[in-house]
This record gives structure tokens, C-alpha cells and sequence, in this order.
């Protein structure tokens, strides 16, 4: 899988009236990265997150999975919400499932791939129950796995923790990581947490906003072997700072020219 966004911007609104929201974005993902968009409020993740969804399309420049030009959401593109976004009259299985029976799937398939997600979710106990039934972070995981079912080529993750307490938060932080690191995924994470991006991406781009830009993009190279010593590691802290640092300039410049 190949991701590259080339020279995109979006405009809402006409004339006088329309906002810059997007200026000149460009990036590219390889099969199996995980890479993180950092920002503060109103920078533009999330749009930039939903052309790449295709649930919004560029003013200008171009975003292609594998060559392919994106007009519209596809099955290649698997998406988890900060809000679970769960059918609330289905079970944890129904909804693992439901993606797989739009695809036609056989039931055979759906039902074996179902209890395969439900496993490496590690939910296979709570699979009769409700949304309502469950934790928040037991609600994430049953989304990631519908998301996963599927066999997007990449995973698009909208500030997925941000609706978690801390301590849940960083359990699902654990699970992610985990989860890349067994199942290969592809991963595309917005976040305005720094923490979390460098827990999990192995690149950041730092996006600076009015209008959004990416302004410096690194390689967060850490041995991830235990997150929660790495949290507390120096090097992990001193660029942490830095970069919050460098977010707190770029909120309190000027305008960027529009």
C-alpha cells in the first residue's frame, strides 16, 4: 500500500467569505508505517483526515492509494471515530460482522473472521453483549476490529482515545501498539496529544495552523519494547518538550498569508 498526498488544499466556502483551512500538505506512507498529523486545535487534522477517508475532496492537489486517485470513501480505507460510532442494537459480534456481510462475505468467513478479531482484541467474552454493556475502552476496541475485519489497507485513526479517561487511554495506547506490532497494519493517526504520537508513530508531522501546514516532519526512533518505561525515558521527555514547545510558537505567530 502506498499513500501519497501531493500539494493538497481545501477551501471552505466562496469569494470573500471562504477560509483557507488546508495549504500545501504533502506526505507518503509505505505498507506497514505508522505515522502520526500533531497539532493544536484548528490546525486542520481532521480535514485533512477526511480527504484522505474521501469523505471531503481537495481544492486542489490529489491524495492516491497505490496510484489510484481518491473521490470517495473505500473499502481500502478503514476508519475508527474519537466517538465509537458503534450500532447501539447490535452485539460487539453484529458489529464486528456488519462490514464483512456488506462486502458479501460468506457466513462461514464472516463468523470465522469475526471470532478471530474478537481474539486479537481480546473481547471473545463480552461478544453477545451490547455497546451500551460494555467499557469505553472494551466499546474502541470493538471499533478497531470492525475497522480491521474489513482488510483496509490502511487504518485512519481520528483522535481515538480522546474521549478516555487516562488510565484507559494509555491501556489502549499499549493495545495499539501491540496490535501494529502483531498485525503489520498501516496506520494514520491525528492527534493533538504528543505523547500518544510519539508512543506509537514511527513519523510525525507537526502541523501549524490559519492555514493548516505541516511545518517539520521527524523520525521518532525508540525502542518500544515497553511504553511505559519509555514514557518516562529522557530522550522521550526532552523531544516531547520540544516539540510542545514548538506548537506553543506556532499557535501564538502570525497568520500565514492566505
Amino acid at each position: 500500500m502506498h499513500l501519497q498526498i501531493d500539494n493538497v488544499c481545501k477551501r471552505f466556502g466562496r469569494g470573500r467569505q471562504s477560509k483557507l483551512v488546508l495549504e500545501g500538505i504533502n506526505f507518503s506512507m509505505q505498507t506497514g508505517e505508522f505515522v502520526a498529523l500533531v497539532g493544536s486545535s484548528g490546525c486542520g487534522k481532521s480535514t485533512m483526515m477526511r480527504l484522505v477517508a474521501g469523505l471531503e475532496l481537495p481544492s486542489s492537489g490529489v491524495i492516491r492509494v497505490d496510484g489510484v486517485a481518491v473521490q470517495a470513501p473505500g473499502s481500502e480505507r478503514g476508519m475508527v471515530f474519537q466517538k465509537y460510532s458503534l450500532y447501539p442494537w447490535l452485539t460487539a459480534a453484529q458489529n464486528i460482522a456488519f462490514g464483512m456481510q456488506l462486502q458479501g462475505r460468506s457466513k462461514q468467513e464472516v463468523r470465522e473472521r469475526t471470532a478471530f478479531f474478537l481474539e486479537v482484541v481480546g473481547l471473545t467474552d463480552v461478544a453477545k453483549r451490547l455497546p451500551r454493556e460494555l467499557s469505553g475502552g472494551m466499546q474502541q476496541r470493538i471499533a478497531i476490529a470492525r475497522a480491521l475485519a474489513t482488510e483496509p489497507q490502511i487504518l485512519l485513526l481520528d483522535e481515538p482515545f480522546g474521549a478516555l479517561d487516562l488510565q484507559i487511554r494509555e491501556s489502549m495506547q499499549e493495545f495499539l501498539h501491540e496490535l501494529w506490532e502483531r498485525t503489520g497494519l498501516t496506520a494514520l493517526l491525528i492527534t493533538h496529544d504528543l505523547e500518544e504520537a510519539l508512543l506509537l508513530a514511527q513519523r510525525i508531522h507537526v502541523m501549524a495552523p490559519r492555514p493548516g501546514r505541516i511545518v517539520r516532519s521527524l523520525e521518532a526512533k525508540f525502542n518500544r519494547s515497553n511504553l511505559r518505561q519509555l514514557r518516562l525515558s529522557q530522550p522521550f521527555l526532552a523531544l516531547r518538550q520540544e516539540l510542545a514547545d514548538e506548537l506553543r510558537q506556532l499557535d501564538s505567530g502570525p497568520n500565514s498569508p492566505c
